[in-house]
């Protein structure tokens, strides 16, 4: 396949796919519905929120940007510890809530996902299970390419369910540990925001359509999007994990049409933010599109250049999306009290 969308680089593979404008990309739908989607994730849902999070916050290990910085730990889904961040205000009272997903790779530090979009935001950074060292647990691969694999012969084990519970149990972490977010979902009270990149975009799209505590998203270049589109288009992301997983067990198409990302945005009716690249070797593109595609609610649309490699221009788009996410969180997202 060939693109006008081209730079430089040693893939064995057209990291655009072939396409090379926003308009054809716009038209990539998401797959149906196995039977049971909706049950099987408003179930997950329910039983995350009955967790007792059990949330600890640490002392202040870092103070920039306005906002103090503390390790926090929280209980998920069946009772796994794990750990992140949560930053607070350095002054004034907390008026807005943000839970963050990181990329497949896990979280070492905060980065650059703080500040928050909002000035008076209280942000948990959770570790979900199996990646860095504040997510590591027994028994779950901490690389991408195994721990994209781990459970995968079942929609009940596998781990990327567990992932979204996560999510789910750092929003209870985060609004137990913040009283003045303890009414989100609630009427009149506040929403949360939602912040994902890659394999946090991903999650986002698969655990926010099921949790009222949610008032608007931003997903970036989200993985996780038309599976049997994916599986046809190699990558130097996990996803080419997964393609040489299914050559060998094809029945996995019956497992991956429960987590894929297009779908359960069918059902995703929250105002979100998509920032989708037209170059991205790790994350098709095409994949990502399905996921803005698919959105039930309000959307908007930013256009990258590229996702998961450098080029000229990279700052200059990330200001961008920097000023549309203060932007668009303050026009959607109420403040508390």
């Amino acid at each position: 396949m060939a693109s006008s969308v081209a730079f430089p680089h040693d893939f064995a593979f057209d990291p655009a796919y072939g396409y090379d404008a926003p308009d054809a990309l716009l038209g990539i739908p998401a797959p149906p519905a196995p039977d049971g989607f909706d049950a099987f994730w408003q179930d997950r849902c329910a039983r995350a929120r009955a967790v007792d999070t059990r949330p600890a916050l640490g002392p202040v290990e870092e103070e920039r940007d306005g906002v103090r910085i503390h390790g926090v730990t929280y209980t998920s889904v069946g009772g796994v510890r794990l750990g992140g961040w949560l930053a607070l205000p350095a002054e004034g009272p907390v008026r807005y809530g943000f839970v963050v997903g990181h990329g497949y790779g896990g979280r070492q530090e905060p980065g650059r996902d703080l500040p928050a979009p909002l000035p008076g935001a209280a942000v948990i950074l959770p570790c979900v299970r199996g990646m860095g060292e504040r997510g590591r647990v027994d028994g779950i691969p901490d690389l991408a390419a195994e721990h994209v694999l781990h459970g995968i012969g079942s929609r009940d084990t596998y781990v990327i369910g567990d992932c979204a519970a996560d999510l789910w149990c750092a929003a209870s972490a985060l609004t137990e540990l913040v009283p003045e977010l303890a009414e989100a979902g609630l009427p009149g009270g506040p929403r949360l925001g939602y912040l994902g990149e890659s394999f946090g975009g991903g999650l986002g799209a698969l655990a926010l359509p099921w949790d009222d505590r949610f008032g608007a998203a931003q997903l970036t270049v989200p993985t996780f999007g038309n599976h049997p589109l994916r599986l046809t288009l190699p990558c130097a992301g996990s996803g080419e994990a997964v393609r040489a997983h299914h050559r060998e067990h094809p029945e996995v198409t019956d497992v991956l049409g429960y987590f894929d990302a297009a779908t359960a945005a069918t059902r995703l009716t929250l105002p979100t933010l998509v920032a989708a690249a037209l170059f991205d070797p790790s994350v098709p593109p095409p994949g990502q599109f399905a996921v803005h595609n698919a959105l039930a609610g309000e959307r908007e649309l930013q256009v990258l250049t590229a996702g998961h490699f450098a080029y000229r221009g990279i700052v200059a788009e990330a200001a961008e999306l920097d000023a549309n996410r203060t932007r668009f969180f303050g026009e959607r997202l109420t403040a508390a009290g």
